[in-house]
């Protein structure tokens, strides 16, 4: 909603000038009446009136001195807020204050902004202003500041082959040439930080930085990126020729490791500063657990164990809905939570959901709470698919969510194909709502010519068959039975799935290699692909909250060759030109968009197109040329930026990466704020909260001390159990010729074997250690081993 006008209230008149510098030196002082130090003391802004007061959280001297004198603006001297006590509201010193006047820091009014949730947990002192340079602005909303004959040429640099690197100067090519990844990397460099080795994100950053510098050279060596790579996987050392899908997902993955940061919790939703959660269904990102492909019908075995367990049994009277099961749970808020997600289950089931997958069970709730993490790589390239499994004997279906970063699809082949284009299983299919809708506009006449073609010149796959192939119904049957928990036995089932969420960026792979235990394949069967409008409408769940379900081609990765042996290349269409270019080691060449369409694809990599997201853009820039004089700024994410200008579906406003859980800067990021913010007029800012919702709302920047007093109690808290662990050292080293060297006996001590028995078979544990050959004779009464094994362990 919009904010409340400075000119809502009529007791601004009554403001003294007052500069932000004076307000923090008084921010240093004390209640004037009961001697109480900060934080959120108020200061009376009324004209000539000096009054500095403590607020609600102690004896709320100010709003006792606003009832005596009738003294009706205060302003918190923390957070730089102001409210009237006669309006009762929130209002702004917009017009009021001088060119070095304090900027408010606003989000929606408050019943009482004394009682903030910042003034609980704030440890008395006062905040560090930080101050930021008004860059950025329309440029920052503006792709096209630079003159077109210098955008011209951007983009297209070579990679240099470096000994069969063909498969990775493909893969990155096509990565470079994903706007919302790249621009990520070109225009937030200050969040492109890592302390983990070997910071691929760094020598990935400068790679891009190079591709598309406006003095590019012709060609790039990525050796750094290269020899990171190597450290990380040992499978691509050497100079052997390897995957490039293989090598995408390592990269991925390394990225989204070097580069993930915690989701924040909102400390208090009532307080003024408040922390929008993202909406992930799951715990981690899929970078998180091991980087799984989503895989096609033949590799669907983790499904048939990884099933829900636990201790009670939901059961419904309808056969047809999903049974859930829930471990034992107090907290009905949570099992209205998990009700609400069961009848989310039971419709998808209704709609006949078709799975092929299943990773993660769908998580019940659960008392403690995991840690969720995002990147950027979270953010452009996950998806969520849920699957299912039904048993055919009791009905009972077990759903599972699974967060995707790319989909393998499989190629059908003619008997396949036959399957899916057929009239009875068409029927059958879309009388269910599955993935047959996609072919539910296709004629008899298209179909007949199609089977007789496929005759002449082998059968005709597009990428919509390998998606319908990939969701379609797999019968668990024969060899592949289910096990199913009510049943307790092999049972036959099917499964099936579909997709909740889409991503920004879709990864496709195509599963044209197939690896026996001897020998290799490769499937050279041509997949037709549309450039433009791949729907995905089909394939969706019946309650999926995906707006946008069209995506529009950006790269393609092709093999040449066979199994053993061959080349990669690229084909990217610039988004600079639009036009289409083949990247071949360092030779790039412009191509046709036919040339494209007759390659044969191995990894597609396409892009949400939304029309809407382009006419916001151009709406936004439009503003800033309309924009009035005003004080009030705001300062946005630039990271929440960068997906304004290259996603289709941008999502609330976040300025979380900049925010601690307390509102605050982090003390760790204070010194490169100015890179992680935009400042933004108020036209702009109530535009785009209006239309997107987020936040929160921040016009003063500070370091949080909360923050930086645990930061000094975690580094105090160190020293110290470093210096107790080298004073412990101390009592069991000795200096040899300068080296120290464990005293005898300390750290180890010699038992019987008697002792070592007993104690092993308690504990289990080892290996054992034989220090000398037992000499002792054996102990012939019981009684006395009993008792030497007790004053042994004892003097352990």
């Amino acid at each position: 909603m919009p904010l409340v006008s400075s000119c809502d209230c009529p007791h601004l008149d009554c403001v003294g000038e007052i500069t932000k510098e004076e307000l923090i030196q008084k921010s240093h002082g004390q209640c004037q009446d009961c001697k109480v130090g900060g934080p959120n003391l108020w200061a009376c802004l009324e004209n000539g009136c000096a009054y500095v007061g403590c607020g609600e959280s102690h004896t709320d001297h100010s709003t006792v001195h606003s009832q005596e004198t009738r003294h009706n603006l205060t302003v918190n001297l923390t957070t730089l807020r102001v409210w009237c006590y006669a309006c009762s509201k929130e209002v702004f010193l917009e017009r009021k204050l001088g060119p070095n006047s304090l900027h408010t820091n606003n989000n929606k009014p408050l019943p009482s902004v004394q009682s903030t949730g910042q003034e609980s947990i704030r440890a008395p002192g006062s905040p560090t202003s930080l101050r930021v340079s008004p860059n950025g602005g329309c440029e920052d909303l503006d792709m096209e500041t630079e003159e077109e004959d210098e955008l011209r040429s951007r983009g297209l640099t070579g990679l240099k082959n470096i000994g069969n690197t063909c498969y990775m100067n493909a893969a990155l090519q096509a990565l470079s040439n994903c706007p919302p990844l790249t621009q990520y990397f070109l225009e937030c460099g200050a969040l492109v930080r890592t302390d983990k080795k070997p910071a691929l994100c760094k020598s990935y950053q400068k790679l891009v930085s190079d591709l598309w510098h406006k003095s590019r050279p012709s060609y790039v060596i990525p050796t750094n990126l290269f020899q990171g790579i190597k450290v990380i996987n040992p499978m691509f050392r050497g100079y052997s020729q390897q995957d490039s899908q293989e090598f995408l997902r390592c990269l991925m993955d390394q990225l989204h490791e070097e580069l993930k940061e915690p989701l924040l919790e909102p400390y208090d939703r009532s307080s003024s500063v408040t922390v929008d959660e993202a909406p992930e269904e799951d715990n981690h990102s899929q970078s998180d657990n091991d980087f799984q492909s989503c895989e096609s019908c033949g590799s669907s075995e983790r499904a048939d164990n990884e099933v829900q367990s636990g201790n009670n049994h939901v059961n419904d009277t309808n056969t047809n809905e999903a049974e859930m099961l829930i471990p034992e749970q107090d907290e009905i808020q949570a099992n209205r939570e998990w009700q609400k997600e069961k009848n989310m289950i039971n419709d998808l089931y209704r709609a006949g959901v078709h799975s092929v997958m299943s990773v993660t069970t769908f998580s019940p709730p659960k008392n403690k709470r995991q840690k969720k993490y995002r990147s950027v790589i979270s953010d452009v390239f996950d998806g969520t698919i849920v699957s299912s499994v039904q048993c055919l004997t009791c009905d009972r279906v077990s759903v599972t969510l699974e967060n995707f970063q790319d989909i393998s699809l499989p190629i059908p082949g003619k008997e396949d194909l036959a399957k899916l284009h057929s009239s009875t299983h068409q029927t059958s299919i879309v009388k269910a709502g599955s993935c047959g809708e996609a072919y539910a506009a296709q004629g008899w006449i298209a179909f007949v010519m199609e089977y007789i073609k496929s005759w002449f010149w082998g059968p005709v796959v597009t990428l919509q068959d390998c998606l319908a192939a990939f969701f379609a119904r797999d019968e668990l049957k024969g060899d592949n039975m289910y096990s199913c928990e009510k049943c307790k036995k092999l049972r036959n089932g099917v499964k099936f799935c579909k997709m909740q969420s889409l991503p920004e960026i879709l990864c496709i792979h195509l599963k044209r290699f197939r690896h026996e235990l001897m020998f290799s394949t490769k499937i050279g069967t041509h997949v037709s692909f549309p450039l433009e409008g791949l729907d995905l409408q089909p394939f969706l769940a019946k309650d999926s909250c995906a707006q946008t379900t069209n995506y529009d081609l950006l790269s393609v990765i092709c093999h040449h060759g066979t199994a053993s042996s061959g080349h990669y290349i690229a084909y990217c269409r610039n988004d600079v030109n639009n036009l289409w270019y083949e990247f071949d080691d360092q030779s790039v060449t412009e191509v046709s968009e036919s040339c494209v369409q007759n390659a044969g694809a191995y990894v597609l990599f396409y892009k949400k197109s939304n029309e809407d997201a382009l006419k916001e853009r151009r709406r936004v820039s439009g503003l800033f040329s309309m924009m009035e004089p005003s004080l009030l700024q705001f300062y946005i994410s630039r990271q929440w930026l960068n997906k304004f200008k290259t996603f289709a579906e941008p999502g609330p406003i976040s300025n979380d990466d900049f925010l601690c859980s307390h509102g605050g800067v982090p003390p760790s990021k204070a010194s490169f704020i100015n890179d992680m913010v935009v400042m933004l007029p108020q036209n702009v800012w109530d535009h785009l909260y209006s239309r997107y919702g987020g936040g929160p709302a921040v016009n003063h920047l500070y370091v949080c001390h909360t923050c930086q007093v645990d930061i000094e109690k975690l580094e105090k808290r160190r020293k110290s159990e470093l210096d107790m662990f080298v004073r412990k050292k101390k009592s069991i080293t000795v200096n040899k010729n300068g080296h120290l060297t464990l005293k005898q006996g300390a750290d180890s001590g010699q038992i019987s074997e008697e002792t070592w028995n007993f104690l092993h078979s308690l504990y289990g544990g080892g290996p054992l250690v034989t220090v000398r050959p037992n000499v002792t004779h054996q102990e012939t009464e019981t009684s006395q081993s009993e008792e030497k094994i007790e004053v042994e362990t004892r003097s352990v």
